[in-house]
């Protein structure tokens, strides 16, 4: 394989999303990914969500799967778990996201594993960690966002809890598992990497637990504001388009003061200032948008150097100059989706294909485990 990972072997024996993603990130990079399925409907990520027009293959299954090889495996048949076990024998790593306890009744726990490969990491993603008192329940991003303090945070004022209209949880957690997963390899010790959706999702809170312990504040739900920046906000524009405005340092928002008019009012010249007079300012900032088209006040504060950006629909980043220049969006064969992670420039990944049938490569893998060369050339 090339690529900067092109020496190591990973098996993706995870289905659905945050396991699966982790693996996406080394097969980006060079990997030789093995995704390993049940045999017969295979992952449940490939019928989850929208399809593919042209194919019918599901969307998320293009992208999270793309760059691995795929095999079909029955780990319950002493045929398959036999071929498994020797492909373990020179792996790297292993990818699994089943319940605490699953790999250890299929005879195939840890202490299994690294007895025949001393040096394989082997990363377990789950809902809430090999341990404590909720290790068995089912893990699903939903409630991590709920358990996490996310959901509590995220609304309107008077309004319910909010969880993301997206991924978040498995999309951050593959992050999250692949960097534990790069620590555990660079370490050259054996070991188990412990990745749960619900410890991904607190570590992203910031200091809000702290601030709770030692002050007893909770931080308040506040729509699309924060406590701290003010004014921090989507404001609606004359011509009904939104901007997204944000005054995060000193610097910053002395610029959006300047803009507003309100430069030398002593009032929101300090953070403090400008969280006591909160009302005020926000007011400002909503009647000044609301009295401008989006591209006049786009401009003005652009300018200022004041932080701005226009709210963008998928729609809009399909036509826009900027992610277009940095090609966000790839064809990968012949499905667009987002591009590399990160841009490497000594070392970049590479973009190979979408997601693939299920056991498509089964019959090279069988015959020469680790050592073929995937043939890009095959049907997807």
């Amino acid at each position: 394989m090339s690529g900067p990972l092109g020496d190591l072997r990973v098996l993706d024996l995870s289905t659905v999303l945050a396991g699966p993603n982790c693996a996406r990130y080394f097969a980006d990079f060079g990997a030789d990914v093995i995704k390993i399925e049940r045999p017969g409907a295979g992952d449940s990520l490939r019928a989850m969500a929208w399809k593919d027009p042209r194919d019918g293959a599901g969307l998320w299954w293009k992208l999270v799967n793309r760059n691995k090889r795929n095999i079909a495996l029955d780990l319950k048949q002493e045929e398959d778990l036999d071929l498994f076990l020797r492909l373990i024998d020179e792996a790297n790593l292993l990818i699994e996201n089943f319940r605490p306890g699953t790999l250890e009744r299929l005879g195939i726990g840890p202490d299994v594993l690294l007895k025949r490969n001393p040096k394989l990491v082997i990363t377990r993603v789950t809902g809430f960690g090999q341990t404590g008192p909720y290790k068995d329940r089912p893990g699903f991003a939903s409630i991590a966002e709920s358990m996490s303090g996310l959901a509590s945070i995220s609304g309107e004022p008077d309004g319910s809890p909010m969880l993301p209209p997206i991924a978040l949880t498995d999309e951050l957690t593959g992050v999250v598992a692949a960097f534990a997963s790069m620590v555990a390899l660079h370490s050259g010790v054996g070991q188990v990497v412990d990745v749960n959706l619900l410890e991904t999702m607190f570590q992203i809170m910031g200091p809000l637990i702290s601030l709770y312990l030692l002050t007893g504040e909770e931080q308040p739900r506040l729509g699309s504001q924060l406590p701290y920046t003010v004014p921090r906000g989507v404001y609606q524009c004359h011509d009904g388009k939104w901007v997204g405005v944000s005054a995060s340092s000193d610097s910053v928002a002395a610029r959006v003061n300047e803009v507003l008019g309100v430069a030398d009012d002593e009032r929101f010249s300090t953070f403090a200032g400008r969280v006591k007079h909160r009302g005020i300012l926000h007011d400002l900032m909503t009647n000044y948008c609301a009295s401008r088209d989006s591209a006049t006040v786009l401009k003005i504060f652009t300018e200022a150097q004041a932080a701005i950006g226009p709210v963008l629909s998928m729609s809009d980043i399909a036509k826009d100059p900027h992610f277009a220049a940095r090609q966000a969006i790839k064809m990968v064969g012949a499905t667009p989706m987002q591009g590399l992670l990160a841009s490497l420039s000594a070392t970049p990944g590479e973009l190979r294909w979408e997601g693939r049938s299920i056991d498509l490569d089964g019959e090279e893998i069988r015959k020469n485990l680790w050592n073929h060369r995937p043939d890009d050339s095959k049907q997807k």
